[in-house]
């Protein structure tokens, strides 16, 4: 049998759960994983709908999250493709998961909790940047929250220069959007007005 089914198999394949991975979650911000999130500047924020999954990157200097305190956190929605799939969901299905990374720290955070989208004028403005204010914040209940193992990245060697990958061996955003739309957009021009719009459109 190749397939695992049922949670009883994969329980008896995998064993009992250590001690340690159960005492380390909480159901709230604890002082030292407040630490964690307010040194991170990138989580991965997923969320579920009709439609599907969805994970989507987020950062920003100074921390990516405002602590509210101990059940809530917030995150400004700052500009992006207006895709807003993360967005979508949460209106419709509030539960986010949410993964920050903390550079040059082998250990990650994992928050799970419900999410509401708020557009309250004094909120966003104060979570303004060079006098652009987001759209929305994300506001997130806390449900659980634990850190999670270093394994993955020491494995990876996330952060070790040496593995960085040169971008010039990757195709470009332009090639790739000119490929999946027969050329009518992107191309050669769009990669190079990229960094130029990019600074005009960060906040």
């Amino acid at each position: 049998m190749s397939i695992i089914s049922t949670v009883a198999e994969l329980e008896a394949l995998y064993g009992p759960t250590n001690q340690a991975s159960l005492v380390k979650e909480a159901d709230r911000i604890t002082p030292q994983y407040r630490a964690y999130i307010e040194a991170s500047p990138f989580v991965a924020l997923a969320t579920a709908g009709p439609e599907g999954l969805d994970c989507s990157p987020r950062g920003e200097l100074g921390g990516v999250v405002r602590i509210v305190d101990d059940k809530t956190l917030m995150m400004p929605d700052r500009r992006g493709n207006n895709r807003v799939d993360s967005l979508r969901n949460i209106v419709r299905d509030p539960r986010v998961a949410l993964l920050f990374l903390i550079p040059g720290s082998g250990n990650t955070l994992r928050l799970n909790g419900r999410a509401h989208l708020s557009i309250a004028p004094q909120l966003l403005e104060s979570f303004a940047v060079d006098g652009q204010a987001p759209r929305s914040v994300v506001v997130v209940t806390v449900d659980t929250v634990f850190f999670q193992c270093a394994r993955a990245i020491v494995r990876s060697e996330l952060w070790n220069p040496e593995r960085h990958i040169d971008p010039a061996g990757l195709p470009t955003p332009g090639e790739i959007l000119s490929t999946m739309s027969q050329a009518q957009v992107g191309g050669p021009a769009y990669d190079a007005e990229w960094p130029e719009r990019a600074r005009k459109t960060l906040w």
